[in-house]
């Protein structure tokens, strides 16, 4: 052993005990710091080489915070609203640094126990969207593995329809597939191409007037206009105004239409956590594949996410992985089968200690008060001349601009002058350029919203 290795290993307590320090330090000052941080007035830094002599965890562990922490968003703080990100609660932190120390590549039932762990975990998220025991779940990266996954069964289910197996034969063996759906993410697209089925395989739906919800007799003729199985792909809160398709509605389109169902839930399933706002999850449960991010409301440390399937027999058939040294498939395939990755880190760990330590309970008050902080923002912004909000506060995103002259170039000059107390990020919402604030990290309250309101409506006042 290397003697630098062999020292960090005798004084392994103290390392990790220097690195906590440092962690906790971090942690306690994303309320009194830059969100994120000025731009420097020096270019970017130049990579350094590779160092050749070892200088041990002490020594990088110093240059990590000179060089590097200063210039990290403050992105686990309550009052980084951009994309849709959450924070890590104790637990989760908790967990993902057990993750870490355990290092288990929980993907095989050779070493079992971090299969069964996830699995656990899987059935607690299950319960927690009110979906059915018919749907079995696996841990990947992130919404978009998530919605690649269920369309890569998806694919597989157009096989069967078809009397082919796109595993087997490939995705042309399918012909022209049609993807329909309203306002979709732009992680679907992604999926299609990286699923070899083309991103003009996306049919767009009209939606209602005024919504970004699709509109189900739209869908109904669409679906007719070319008869065959096809995949619809239903949004459960989307992305601009956290608009949510009627899940019923299409399901019930089933009777009349062959298609698989697809839910993007990614962020919008939380809803269901909360009794007032629980119906805009009804007909989840009738999806046959369902995406949704964790380390977005689940507050869990990037990256996490799960997908659900009532179809677990056609995900192996995309995913089996044949080698001497993996399990058999059976009726209760190894993980290994299930996702395109062969190593899998344990995921699952930190959304374990989060569930157990806060519960049903807890998870819905971070829900219902990231709600109540979403429309007093609203509320705020709308009170100001200067600021439209461009559609209700139906969840978690408040979706604005400028009311005179919404130029993306004014728009980024009013992102900058509040950089240091509220990120949120640019969008385009039926053709004007706006901005959105999201909230879903645990830490946020009405203090927050207070400050970044103030900040957003100095900065909109002095753009007039």
């Amino acid at each position: 052993m290397h003697p630098t290795l062999a020292a960090d290993l005798a004084r392994l307590p103290a390392l990790l005990d220097a690195t906590r320090q440092a962690a906790a330090e971090a942690l306690a000052t994303l309320d009194t710091r830059p969100v994120i941080p000025p731009t420097p007035a020096e270019p970017p830094l130049t990579p350094e080489p590779l160092p050749d002599t070892p200088a041990g965890t002490e020594a990088t562990l110093a240059a990590f915070r000179t060089r590097w922490a200063p210039r990290l968003s403050a992105s686990a703080g309550p009052r980084y609203l951009g994309f849709v990100t959450g924070g890590a609660t104790p637990a989760a932190l908790a967990g993902d640094w057990l993750t870490a120390a355990h290092d288990q590549n929980s993907n095989s039932a050779l070493d079992g126990a971090g299969q069964d762990l996830e699995r656990e975990t899987v059935t607690w998220l299950r319960d927690l969207f009110a979906l059915t025991p018919a749907h079995t779940g696996t841990f990947v990266s992130g919404a978009t593995m998530s919605n690649t996954t269920g369309l890569a069964i998806a694919r597989e289910w157009l096989g069967e329809r078809l009397g082919v197996s796109p595993s087997d034969d490939g995705a042309a063996a399918l012909g022209p597939v049609r993807v329909l759906s309203g306002a979709p993410h732009s992680s679907i697209a992604k999926a299609l191409s990286l699923l070899g089925l083309g991103r003009r395989a996306l049919v767009p739906v009209p939606t209602l007037p005024g919504r970004e919800a699709v509109d189900p007799a739209a869908l109904d003729r669409a679906l007719a206009d070319t008869p065959g199985p096809a995949v619809v792909v239903a949004n459960a809160g989307t992305v601009n105004t956290v608009d949510f398709d009627d899940l019923r509605a299409i399901a019930a389109l089933k009777t009349r239409h062959d298609f698989w169902l697809h839910t993007d839930a990614a962020f919008g399933a939380f809803a269901a956590l909360s009794p007032d706002h629980a119906h805009l999850t009804d007909g989840l449960d009738a999806s046959d594949s369902v995406c949704v991010d964790l380390h977005k409301w689940l507050n869990v440390p990037y990256d996490s996410a799960v997908q659900f399937t009532r179809r677990r027999d056609l995900q192996a058939r995309v995913f089996q992985n044949a080698a001497a040294y993996l399990g058999p498939l059976g009726d209760h395939p190894d993980l290994v089968h299930l996702t395109p990755e062969n190593s899998h880190r344990l995921r699952a760990l930190a959304a374990w200690f989060t569930l157990r330590a806060y519960g049903r309970q807890g998870h819905r008050e971070i829900v219902e008060r990231d709600i109540a902080c979403a429309r007093a923002l609203g509320a705020e912004l709308s009170e100001d001349p200067a600021l439209t909000v461009l559609a209700p506060v139906r969840l978690n995103v408040v979706c604005f601009t400028l009311s005179d002259a919404p130029t993306p170039a004014r728009l980024t000059a009013l992102r900058e002058a509040v950089r240091q107390e509220v990120f949120v990020t640019p969008t385009v919402y039926a053709g004007t350029p706006a901005l959105r604030a999201a909230f879903s990290n645990w830490r946020t309250t009405e203090a927050d919203v207070r400050r970044a309101a103030q900040a957003l409506r100095t900065a909109a006042g002095e753009l007039t």
